[in-house]
């Protein structure tokens, strides 16, 4: 799958799963008990791993492209103290 496919997906993602929280936001009160726990827990942090996705996606494939050429297999095992 190329890269601007997968972008797509993932912007399309984002923008299907940020109309429940436009819901959540202007729903009357009483009616926020059906679907708050849902959208608290399952499509604000999808929402969340999706833009920090599109944002942040060319540090982290930097990231693993330089794991891959020093043939390291765990990128962050030296920062871990014990």
């Amino acid at each position: 799958m190329e890269e601007w496919t997968k972008r797509a997906v993932v912007r399309w993602i984002h923008i299907i799963l940020a109309i429940p929280i436009t819901g959540y936001i202007y729903s009357p009160l009483d009616l926020l008990h059906f679907y708050g726990p849902i959208t608290r827990c399952i499509f604000v942090p999808i929402i969340d791993i999706s833009g920090s996705w599109m944002w942040k996606d060319h540090l982290v494939r930097r990231l693993f492209a330089r794991c891959r050429h020093n043939h390291q297999k765990f990128p962050l095992s030296a920062a871990v103290v014990y």
